[in-house]
């Protein structure tokens, strides 16, 4: 092994969203791309000699490139030890769990989550710290600044690549490489959580479940626990096979990108149970037969029925949920006597409260759930922790979520998602809401009066930090709201994500149509953001 140092320069525009640094394929492509980004994070970790790294990713197109480059990294950096998912794979609540299991000093997971994949798709990287959460905003400005001020890069030469493929021990000079399977810690601690007699008794009794992992990081872990622990009938998990262009899936388990499974679930011969995931397998959707539940009513749910889950018997310490997400778990918590904590969007955010437990189950809008197993939203745990419920109450997905209505009420909950918004629109739409939002106090929309309206800001209860503007909030008479903020996960342009909300307390309009119940505010975030206006659009490209 040879160690050398590449000349280099500061690449622009690395610095990392909420959940890491995703370009297109072909911009980590580039020549040193991926290189600077990772020299400037191993910079930054000034500790890092002896140390031992995870490494895996949701086995996209460029992951296996991308696992070669960074273990010769790591070898000139002077880590001790990198544990690597077999095949470069391991799903985002899979290293999670094996850095916190193992005692890692941290993970670099390769993922872009739930965009496309493929050679014309995107690619994403970003680190994970010892509690097993993505870095926090002080380390991953640190690594932007360093981008910035790069010259060279030191990377290992002159040895093979490591077989990825091959369980067990491995060397690039003083680094070992370690093999790991990718499922089994993960695997250890579901069966720690779930009551996996009665789900193997649910199945045994001829119920039956749909799992789409459309083409992704989620179908060996899917198959090993359902169709191997749990015994399901072979074929329960479909698309399960991960693919490096996710088999031409677009891996966002929603009602628009998963019509195979919507499709599956549908009419009265329908599966019992359906659920996907993402790319990384971090993202979960949950459908009843002809019925789809959203990510803020599975909040909810969970939190209301956590204590027939064997993992959370002894009751929950608070709940999180990040501010876009509908207040349906709000409610629960007040019903529980514990506080929920509304944060910004982003994972990270999380960490905080479950490292100082100050909250138990946390869950975002887009498809997130999770709990202090982890540090990350986690996919399967999700649809186990579902498939539990259904085990020990008897009841059906449908039956449970309409039982939670009666009990606490519907909050009528929509996204909508304008995309590829050209950067300059979008941040004009933004910067002229913003500047008229302390004069829409008081004010009236026809039936809607506006109660309040701000730009959030949150600061950490655990460590005092501040994060201010993290989305425009509109908050009307009655608990509905409409609130608008630019996503952080885009490749393209902007994303403008604009989300709906109105609480219905009367069970007989518990059945209307989610669009028709939300139109007035519908009409009215167009009305006083100009989105069409700003955007040249005329309608949006994305709704949930």
């Amino acid at each position: 092994m040879k160690i050398i140092q590449v000349p280099t320069q500061a690449i622009a525009g690395q610095r990392p969203g909420t959940s890491g640094l995703r370009k297109k394929v072909t911009v980590f492509q580039q020549p040193h791309y991926l290189e600077n980004f990772v020299q400037a994070l191993f910079e930054v970790l000034e500790d890092r000699r002896g140390q031992t790294l995870v490494l895996g990713g949701d086995g996209r197109f460029h992951n296996r490139v991308a696992v070669q480059v960074i273990l010769r990294m790591a070898a000139a950096h002077g880590f001790a030890r990198v544990l690597v998912g077999q095949g470069g794979l391991l799903s985002t609540p899979a290293a999670s769990a094996v850095i916190r299991k193992r005692g890692a000093y941290g993970g670099v997971v390769l993922s872009a989550s739930h965009n496309p994949g493929g050679p014309d798709g995107d690619f994403g990287i970003k680190y994970n710290v010892g509690n097993g959460g993505p870095a926090p905003e002080k380390v991953t400005e640190a690594v932007y600044a360093r981008t910035q001020q790069l010259t060279s890069y030191t990377i290992a030469t002159e040895v093979d690549d490591i077989d990825l493929g091959r369980l067990g021990e491995q060397r690039i000079g003083d680094l070992v490489v370690e093999v790991i399977d990718p499922v089994a810690d993960h695997a250890e601690l579901m069966q720690q959580l779930f009551d996996f007699d009665a789900m193997r008794a649910w199945f045994a009794s001829g119920k039956r479940m749909c799992y789409d992992a459309m083409g992704a990081a989620g179908g060996p872990y899917a198959k090993a626990v359902l169709e191997g622990l749990l015994g399901a009938p072979a074929g329960t998990v479909i698309n399960g096979e991960p693919l490096e262009d996710f088999g031409g899936h677009h891996p966002d388990p929603n009602p628009a990108h998963a019509q195979e499974l919507i499709a599956i679930m549908s009419g009265p011969h329908a599966p019992d149970f359906g659920a996907a995931s993402d790319g990384d397998a971090d993202r979960n959707m949950i459908l009843g037969r002809d019925f789809v539940v959203t990510p803020s009513d599975s909040l909810a749910v969970l939190a209301a029925h956590a204590t027939r889950v064997p993992g959370y018997r002894k009751g929950l310490a608070g709940i999180a949920r990040s501010m876009p997400t509908s207040q349906a778990a709000d409610r629960v918590a007040q019903m529980l006597g514990i506080p929920c904590h509304e944060t910004p969007t982003g994972w990270k955010f999380f960490g905080n409260l479950l490292d100082a437990g100050q909250a138990t189950l946390c869950g975002e809008e887009s498809y997130g759930t999770g709990s202090n197993h982890v540090r990350e939203k986690d996919g399967l745990w999700a649809v186990l922790f579902w498939l539990n419920l259904l085990a020990s109450t008897g009841q059906s997905v449908e039956q449970l979520v309409r039982a939670h209505w009666a009990r606490f009420g519907r909050n009528y909950y929509s996204r909508h998602d304008w995309e590829g918004v050209a950067t300059d629109r979008a941040d004009a739409l933004m910067s002229s809401l913003r500047s008229r939002l302390s004069g829409l106090a008081g004010q009236r929309f026809g039936s809607l009066q506006v109660e309040a309206a701000d730009d959030f800001a949150y600061t950490d209860p655990v460590d005092g930090s501040v994060s201010k503007a993290q989305g425009l909030r509109i908050l009307l008479a009655g608990g509905s709201r409409i609130v608008l903020r630019l996503s952080g996960t885009g490749t393209e342009g902007a994303t403008l994500r604009v989300y709906l909300e109105r609480y219905e307390a009367d069970p007989a309009r518990h059945d209307l149509e989610p669009q028709q119940a939300l139109a007035d505010l519908i009409t009215l975030a167009d009305q006083l953001a100009g989105i069409r206006s700003h955007t040249g659009m005329a309608a949006p490209a994305v709704i949930t």
